[in-house]
């Protein structure tokens, strides 16, 4: 079985069991008269990414009827693709770029298990690598896989941790990360910036740009405006709280054939109807139904799960005057989105050397945050690679200024910008010629701010029949990113079917916890 096959190597893994019930709801009909009916209800899912996909998941393969409402041509949210013809008439794939499938992604990986029982479809990716300007370099290859020595070994293998750098540092500041719970963490340090805990710490500026830098910007933030809580969060998921390590999975194709075609055929064979294309324009409660309205019209449902991204969410609760009540509604649109962020897809005339990484991590390079080489791993690219000589490679800019991704001529230099930075790291690509490029600016991501947590949905909400998914819900579990959206996704599935009296899903997470007593104890004194 492959490494990405694994089901997950971590022996103290938390497991929450399903809640009890009986096994399914009787598909021959439609049942509007709430609990206790033993018919089938009908449910929207407003949303097709992630989290929409898992709620829909869970709730057909317990016999409820899913209408699934996405707003895009196309399944997938974030991680959605779709076909573009490069200039020599060649189809290729475009999307919002590259996301890493940790082995820590139980859920996910568990969603996709449904249409690849082995995960044969996924490629493990030998390192992932982060490089500096000033020369640093830093690699996760050989960093054990087990706490503590995840973390000890990490700094011992890093060049960013000298003799001098570990003495000035405040360990007692550092001690708490030793334990990290959920939601104590958000009580603790939501209203704390990242940059000031790295900066009570004293931790090492070279390490803090090279590796905390990345990790925040993953969030597409700059580590001045997020919280503190969340990059603990992270900390603890993959450093000391996971024995799965920091290596991972990527599709080896592009997300529209790995992922979303077949899971949208797997979810119609269970009776889901897939509505793409089809934005939700609001939602009203009328007795013991909820209408969803769309320009197509109107369908009555015994709930709804509300599985969209900052801004449509938003939009829904603000077009839904009577939507939960008047303070969720106002802590919704409270809610902020993340700065905009570019990804550019280059068709390259010549090939990127062989040394290179298929995926590499950047800082002191301007607005370039990560490099990807996509025939490493992707067929497509591979292909269009293997007939061309070239290469295909792929630049992420997170969190550029605002009033730079407004203006036409301004992102063309943040275009440009990043071809030159693809110079400075891979100097063999300077004199390539594109043959093509795809330039995607997006603004959807949610930001997690100081001091936000409070504002953050949770899944459930003052309406029983209404509840929330999606990578900016609180959970209450060490989730983050797509694994949150994943994990979402089967908690509103679970909140729905126990409200029937249906058996819902068992999940999993890394230990809510510091993992060994002595790191518990350590972390109080801190």
């Amino acid at each position: 079985m492959s490494a990405a096959a694994r089901q997950g190597r971590d022996r103290r893994a938390r497991v929450l069991p399903a809640a009890p019930g009986r096994p399914a709801f009787d598909r021959s009909a439609f049942d509007r008269s709430g609990p206790g009916g033993t018919a089938a209800p009908r449910v929207a899912v407003v949303g097709g990414g992630i989290a929409g996909l898992a709620a829909a998941t869970g709730l057909a393969e317990r016999g409820v009827r899913v209408t699934v409402y996405e707003r895009e041509p196309q399944l997938g949210g974030r991680l959605a693709g779709w076909p573009v013809r490069l200039r020599d008439g060649s189809p290729a794939t475009m999307s919002r770029g590259f996301h890493a499938f940790f082995r820590q992604y139980y859920n996910l990986r568990g969603l996709l298990r449904r249409i690849d029982p082995l995960l044969t479809g996924l490629r493990g990716l030998p390192d992932y690598p982060l490089q500096h300007s000033g020369g640093a370099r830093d690699s996760f290859a050989h960093v054990p896989r087990t706490p503590p020595f995840s973390a000890l070994g990490f700094a011992a293998l890093s060049p960013t941790f000298g003799l001098r750098d570990l003495a000035g540092m405040a360990p007692r500041a550092a001690l708490p990360l030793l334990d990290v719970r959920v939601p104590e963490v958000y009580e603790r340090w939501d209203g704390t910036a990242a940059q000031e805990l790295l900066t009570a710490i004293r931790f090492p500026e070279a390490a803090r740009d090279l590796a905390f830098e990345v990790f925040s910007r993953s969030f597409f933030a700059d580590p001045g405006a997020l919280s503190a809580a969340e990059m603990a969060l992270m900390f603890h998921i993959y450093f000391l709280g996971s024995s799965e390590g920091l290596l991972f999975d990527v599709p080896a194709e592009p997300y529209p054939r790995a992922l979303w075609e077949p899971l949208g055929d797997y979810l119609e064979k269970l009776g889901v109807r897939l509505r793409t294309g089809e934005p939700v324009l609001g939602i009203r409660p009328e007795g013991g139904a909820r209408i969803v309205s769309t320009a197509a019209g109107e369908e009555h449902c015994a709930a709804v799960v509300l599985a969209l991204d900052t801004a449509g969410l938003r939009t829904v609760a603000a077009a839904s005057p009577r939507l939960a009540d008047a303070a969720w509604r106002e802590r919704v649109s409270r809610l902020r989105t993340a700065p905009p962020f570019l990804v550019s897809r280059l068709w390259l005339d010549r090939p990127v050397a062989r040394r290179r990484p298929g995926f590499l991590g950047t800082s002191g390079y301007g607005p370039l945050d990560n490099v990807s080489v996509l025939e490493r791993w992707e067929t497509e690219a591979a292909r269009w690679a293997a007939r061309t000589g070239g290469s295909v490679v792929e630049l992420h800019a997170y969190a550029v200024d605002p009033a730079a991704a407004r203006q036409p001529r301004t992102r063309e230099q943040v275009q440009e910008r990043l071809r030159g930075e693809l110079a400075r790291v891979y100097p063999e690509t300077a004199a390539a010629r594109v043959l093509d490029a795809c330039h995607e600016w997006r603004a959807d991501c949610p930001l997690f701010p100081v001091g936000g947590y409070r504002d953050r949905p949770a899944v459930r909400t003052p309406d029983p029949r209404l509840v929330v998914a999606g990578d900016l819900v609180r959970t209450g579990l060490p989730v983050a990113l797509m694994e949150r959206a994943a994990t979402s996704g089967l908690l509103a599935a679970n909140v729905l079917l126990a409200r029937w009296g249906v058996r819902g899903h068992p999940l999993r997470t890394v230990p809510d916890r510091g993992r060994s007593a002595l790191l518990r104890s350590l972390a109080r004194l801190g």
